[in-house]
């Protein structure tokens, strides 16, 4: 199939240009394991506090981080993609018989793999720390980030394209980012907050992939959070996917 063929080979060579350069895998790893070093330990002194879950700290604050890693790492690819746009590179693209969706497809699996190689990366360091994870759980938890980054990159890709310009983007996105951050529970459950808090997080579709992954980690595979979190995930990639090939087919027409 032609769309598969273009989206492999355009995979191949984001990849490739994304391996010369390395530093980037290293340092969207920096700002996790800090979290993970110096904030997860502050944990321990909630364990006992009214509305903290129950078990091992490392097991609430870890699955947080990872959708934390998803959301940001996933977020501001569309940086890159505004360089290309100058150097000329989906110009370039544009008059190839590839597929609009196809170059959208290659740029977004590269960003997935490397999400997910950062996040093993993480996931071992917390496991040193202390952290206990179901195996299937960790399984169905990297195919939940993997939506995530699907879905952050895709909008990345098409507010970059909207705008055309790095100070524009990087205002529009820190407007969502951080709301969406806080009203999620992935630093803190919750389960803490003032009940009118809670109420607002219920509107933040992030909130459900937090839930999902906290009880993916503990094996709560039959909990009905799981199921929430991938269905409103997965509507919100599918929308994603379709606005940013949308907004290719546009820029490139």
């Amino acid at each position: 199939m032609k769309l598969i063929r273009d989206t492999r080979l355009l995979f191949g060579r984001s990849l490739t240009v994304s391996l010369r350069n390395p530093v980037w895998l290293i340092l969207g790893l920096f700002q996790p394991i800090l979290y993970l070093l110096l904030f997860a330990p502050l944990l321990d002194g909630l364990k006992n506090a009214p509305g903290f879950p129950p078990g091992n700290a490392l097991n609430i604050f870890t699955p947080g981080l990872l959708i934390m890693t998803a959301l940001f790492g996933s977020a501001f690819v569309g940086f890159g993609l505004l360089e290309d746009l100058r150097n000329g590179v989906i110009e370039r693209l544009r008059v190839t018989p590839a597929s609009r969706l196809a170059i959208l497809l290659g740029l977004v699996l590269r960003d997935v793999l490397t999400l997910l190689t950062q996040s093993a990366i993480l996931v071992v360091v917390a496991t040193l720390m202390g952290l206990r994870t179901d195996l299937m759980g960790l399984v169905l938890l990297f195919g939940l980030m993997a939506l995530i980054a699907m879905m952050m990159a895709s909008v990345s890709y098409a507010v970059a394209l909207a705008v055309k310009n790095e100070d524009s983007l990087a205002a529009t996105l820190n407007t969502f980012m951080v709301p969406l951050q806080l009203l999620s529970g992935i630093l803190l459950p919750l389960t803490l907050a003032p009940v009118i808090i809670r109420t607002i997080a219920r509107l933040n579709p992030f909130t459900y992939a937090v839930d999902a992954s906290r009880a993916l980690v503990n094996g709560d595979l039959s909990n009905s959070v799981v199921p929430l979190g991938f269905a409103v995930i997965g509507v919100l990639t599918v929308l994603a996917i379709w606005w940013a090939a949308r907004a290719f087919r546009q820029a490139t027409a």
